[in-house]
């Protein structure tokens, strides 16, 4: 009967939405990182990532698994609207990193970059995946040219919600900051 209690607690965990514990109005942690855009390495740091527009910074378990695949796939296919709005994509993740340069290229499509992250990054983003603390949580951010959060987001059952959450956010920011 305790097997069935904490396997029920363990199910409601993963399947439950959740929202991302760092707040709205919060200053966003400086990532400082290798990135892969359309398999070549690059440097990215967010402060400069920034300056040029808001940054959807979005975290994923674990490259090549199936909701982290389809979630790239969206996001790469949103990533037109988002630079047309003045916003960046960023995909980030402490998990499999070597396979990143090659997820960039296929699942990503070239269009946005993808990053490993520490698990000091995960913690500081509170992203850490409760079951895997090794990998990240499927959690989203928007962050404002000024370092601000002005969306916080965590579902890991259901990646294809973060985009359009993402662009919501965006069009919000935009609309309360034109150009």
């Amino acid at each position: 009967m305790k097997r069935l209690a904490a396997a029920a607690l363990a199910l409601s965990l993963v399947a439950a939405p959740a929202f991302a514990a760092l707040k709205v109005g919060a200053q966003a942690p400086e990532i400082v990182t290798t990135a892969f855009l359309a398999g070549k390495p690059m440097p990215y740091k967010l402060s400069t990532a920034l300056k040029k527009g808001p940054v959807v910074l979005y975290f994923f378990p674990s490259a090549f698994t199936a909701g982290c695949t389809a979630e790239a796939h969206e996001f790469a296919v949103a990533t037109p609207e988002f630079a047309a709005m003045g916003a960046s994509v960023i995909g980030v993740t402490a998990g499999r990193v070597a396979d990143l340069a090659a997820f960039s290229k296929t699942e990503c499509r070239d269009a946005f970059p993808v990053a490993g992250v520490s698990k000091e990054t995960i913690k500081a983003y509170d992203a850490v995946l409760a079951l895997k603390p090794d990998l990240s949580d499927r959690t989203t951010y928007v962050i404002a040219p000024d370092g601000r959060i002005i969306l916080a987001y965590t579902a890991l059952t259901d990646p294809l919600s973060h985009i359009a959450r993402a662009k919501a956010a965006v069009t919000a920011w935009r609309k309360a900051n034109p150009k």
